[in-house]
């Protein structure tokens, strides 16, 4: 089993939720914020200049078998790719064991 956590812009989690939905049992959805290469942005406010540098972004997290983390990686880049700089990034962990709190469920059976 691998977790895979991917952080991408807010206006793609409506898509990839829609995309995930059948591939995977459930995501965790998390609004965070944060700063990459965009290294924030800067705005005009009552004529000054104010730097941002940490700009809002959605952190998904979805825990699947070995064998359907390619499938998931797959549809995140489909659906977050723009091109541009703050797409965001995608990190894969090994997840040693999942439980199912109801039902002590481990391992496959849990997810």
């Amino acid at each position: 089993m691998k977790k895979i956590e991917c952080i991408i812009r807010p206006d793609k989690l409506i898509e990839l939720q829609d995309k995930l939905d059948g591939v995977t049992t459930g995501v965790t959805v998390t609004h965070v914020k944060g700063y990459g290469a965009t290294k924030g942005e800067t705005q005009i406010y009552r004529g000054t200049p104010v730097t941002f540098n940490l700009l809002p972004k959605i952190k998904i997290e979805v825990v699947v078998d070995d064998e359907k983390v390619e499938k998931v990686v797959e549809i995140i880049q489909n659906v977050c790719r723009t091109g541009k700089v703050g797409d965001g990034k995608i990190f894969i962990f090994p997840a040693e064991e999942v439980i199912r709190i109801r039902t002590g469920e481990r391992g496959s059976k849990a997810i």
